[in-house]
């Protein structure tokens, strides 16, 4: 949900919505100055999240981080961002912060990924005392970037904890990243496959969040177009297995698909899109729909 308007109006957009779990961004996703955050307003973002029981509430970080950047200077810089990342969602109380791991550009992929357990282990070295957590999401593996496989991601969580005492790092499913990136859903043995090879690489019990988004491009295509539940590649047979697995249904699934409006606006008035999604999966549960 959009923080147009102050961070607490996003709980209220979820509210009205019918959400039960909430994403945010604590900061312009596209830049990297942070405006402070007021009391006032942690303490509203926090009465509203408890007053709703919009929880739990989880926070993206800004895409222009790169701790696997091979300019020293943008490594640098992208540290001490996602330092004050993890700092405001602490500061608001949140589950985890999710991150992309990064992208190696010029150099190698097996130099990418220790830069990018050498950022992690940095960062959460000096935050040991936090309560958040930091989420490694899968990506569809555009381009140069990391962590669309699942040794991937288990590289880099290995490396980093190696110099943490006891802060563990969560990871976070994309569902469209998961089409792209080659991993089929598309039947019950791939979809036990999958998850078996999550577990041997990761840890299944790593896995703290799910982002529920259909994909515009075909298995394996390693291009990443998120569109409308039931609309692409996913299909809703694929949301039918992760909405009925047993084994993730303590978890916040969040949607990540394309809204009706385009442009930022201050009001609450709820997406149709975001209503319609959400029906779509609601409905695979026999829930109630808003």
């Amino acid at each position: 949900m959009s923080i147009a308007g102050g961070l607490p109006r996003a709980v209220e957009r979820a509210r009205a919505v019918g959400c039960e779990a909430l994403q945010i961004f604590t900061k312009s996703s596209g830049q990297w100055r942070a405006r402070p955050l007021p009391d006032a307003e942690i303490a509203e973002f926090k009465r509203l999240s408890e007053t709703f029981d919009i929880r739990p509430v989880i926070a993206h970080s800004s895409y222009l981080i790169n701790l696997c950047a091979a300019d020293v200077n943008l490594r640098r810089r992208s540290c001490a961002a996602l330092g004050e990342e993890l700092d405001r969602a602490e500061a608001l109380g949140l589950l985890g912060v999710v991150l992309h791991p990064g992208s190696y550009t010029t150099t190698t992929e097996e130099e990418g990924l220790a830069r990018i357990a050498e950022g992690i282990a940095t960062v959460l070295g000096e935050r040991q005392v936090q309560r958040t957590m930091l989420l490694l999401e899968h990506t569809a593996g555009q381009g140069t970037n990391l962590g669309h496989t699942f040794e991937q991601l288990g590289t880099i969580i290995t490396e980093a904890e190696k110099s943490l005492s006891g802060r563990k790092i969560g990871v976070c499913l994309d569902t469209c990243h998961l089409l792209a990136a080659g991993y089929d859903l598309g039947s019950d043995d791939s979809y036990a496959d999958t998850m078996q090879q999550l577990d041997k690489c990761v840890d299944f019990s790593r896995l703290e969040v799910l982002h529920l988004n259909d994909s515009k491009t075909p298995l394996g295509s390693r291009v990443d177009r998120h569109t409308h539940i039931g609309t692409g590649y996913v299909g809703l047979d694929v949301f039918r297995r992760l909405l009925t697995d047993p084994r993730l249904e303590h978890l916040p699934m969040v949607l990540e698909t394309p809204k009706a409006r385009t442009g930022k606006t201050t009001g609450i008035e709820p997406d149709q899109m975001d209503i319609e999604n959400l029906r779509k999966l609601r409905e695979i549960l026999g829930e109630k729909v808003y």
